[in-house]
């Protein structure tokens, strides 16, 4: 097989340890001398490491996507080498490895031979964006996880609430809590502190309010509250750091929001996970896989056994999902007509993913093309299907030896 890269090396990172394993190959020949070091991971270790790398004259240096452990490393060695980033998966079914050649040898030889296909890695900037934006995820989630352990709170003192009121850390709810943790017992004067756009009626508020809250509730609920109110001071100041940090490519952001469906927080997720510039991706399908949105392979004599959908990006797979159930809820949009039409055929949970993985593909166009989305409408398919069964007929008609000629008939609904 050609050797494609004659002096390269295979690193196996570790938590404490990295094994380098330098390929090098002299002249024309296609035998190679392989040098073995291993390396800690400390900073001035990583520098030595560098430093070998350099002395071997390496030009080209390969590692696979360990948990977080491969990201020091990168950044020490980015800007020296020519670095590629394996998928674990993808080189555990490379043909040939055998039982006593080590990681980095292996990792080494495949990368001389141009078979290892590199993963995409975020420029430091994007992973800056990208770590901001999962945090507030995080963040969000624990919002909820605090706003149901009041509600449990509540639930124990035999206070209905949020039976009631759909938002217990509103305008109202708030203030209800916050006069139950100062001590205020009488229903009737909690029900007061309604805000006149409660659609709850205060007979429903005094009886909801009704219950037996003890000292320890009152601690508990505050307790909670004050936990929510510091994450809400969090996710501001994440939001404020996105903010600052995308404005650069705020137009790009922009332009993403004129798909149904996704906010200013997800098109800014989307952004953080798959950056502005398409050129890292051939083409849409490739985004598409990328991001964990096109069926697994898994075929054999003709017959498709597995059609989940592969792993991919777990963060922009999700945020996607999110934004196709906000879209298939927009009126006379080309993402309700489409998750109705297969739905009646696949399902909801197979139809949703079709709507995100269609969403994805507009956003790569959007972010390449730099315009803005153009839906398609809900008579898309209808004229599509009109298309293609005229031209099927007269494919058929021309077969029986006539010849056909097709016009629209005015006051045609669609056109053909």
């Amino acid at each position: 097989m050609e050797v494609l890269y004659k002096r390269c090396a295979g690193l196996d990172v570790h938590k404490d340890t990295v094994v380098a394993c330098a390929r090098l190959a002299q002249g024309d020949s296609a035998r190679a001398r392989m040098e073995t070091v291993t390396f800690g991971t400390t900073t001035r270790a990583l520098l030595e490491l560098s430093d070998w790398l350099t002395k071997q004259e390496v030009t080209h240096v390969v590692m696979e996507s360990t948990g977080v452990y491969w990201k020091p490393v990168w950044h020490v060695l980015e800007g020296e080498f020519e670095l590629v980033l394996g998928n674990a998966a993808y080189l555990r079914n490379v043909p040939g490895r055998k039982s006593d050649v080590a990681d980095a040898a292996w990792l080494a030889d495949l990368l001389a031979h141009g078979l290892v296909r590199a993963s995409f890695v975020p420029v430091a900037e994007q992973a800056e964006v990208r770590d901001l934006t999962r945090m507030r995820k995080q963040c969000v989630r624990e919002q909820t996880r605090q706003v149901q352990r009041m509600q449990k709170v509540l639930e124990d003192a035999n206070i209905k609430l949020d039976s009631v009121i759909s938002n217990i850390t509103g305008k109202s709810g708030r203030a209800m809590l916050l006069a139950i943790i100062g001590g205020e017992t009488d229903p009737a004067k909690l029900a007061a502190l309604a805000d006149g756009r409660l659609k709850a009626t205060p007979e429903a508020l005094t009886e909801a309010l009704r219950g037996k809250v003890t000292e320890h509730h009152r601690f508990m609920l505050k307790l909670h509250l004050d936990h929510y109110d510091a994450i809400c001071r969090q996710v501001e100041s994440i939001d404020a750091r996105i903010e600052k940090s995308l404005e650069p490519i705020a137009d790009s952001v922009a332009r993403l929001q004129t798909m149904p469906g996704v906010s200013e927080v997800a098109a800014s997720a989307i952004v953080a996970e798959i950056g502005v510039d398409m050129g890292k991706f051939p083409s849409a399908g490739h985004l598409l896989s990328w991001a964990g949105l096109v069926p697994r392979m898994d075929e054999s004599a003709g017959k498709r056994r597995d059609t989940r959908t592969r792993k991919g990006n777990p963060a922009l797979k999700t945020m996607l999902v999110q934004c196709a159930w906000s879209a298939v809820r927009t009126k006379k949009s080309y993402y309700k007509a489409k998750f109705h039409r297969i739905r009646a055929r696949r399902g909801a949970s197979k139809a949703i993913v079709a709507v995100a993985a269609s969403m994805l593909t507009a956003a790569y166009h959007i972010l390449r093309d730099g315009t803005e989305h153009k839906d398609l409408g809900v008579d898309y398919f209808d004229q599509h299907d009109q298309v293609k069964a005229v031209k099927r007929l007269e494919r058929r008609i021309r077969e029986l030896g006539y010849e056909v000629q097709v016009a629209k008939l005015p006051g045609a609904e669609h056109a053909v």
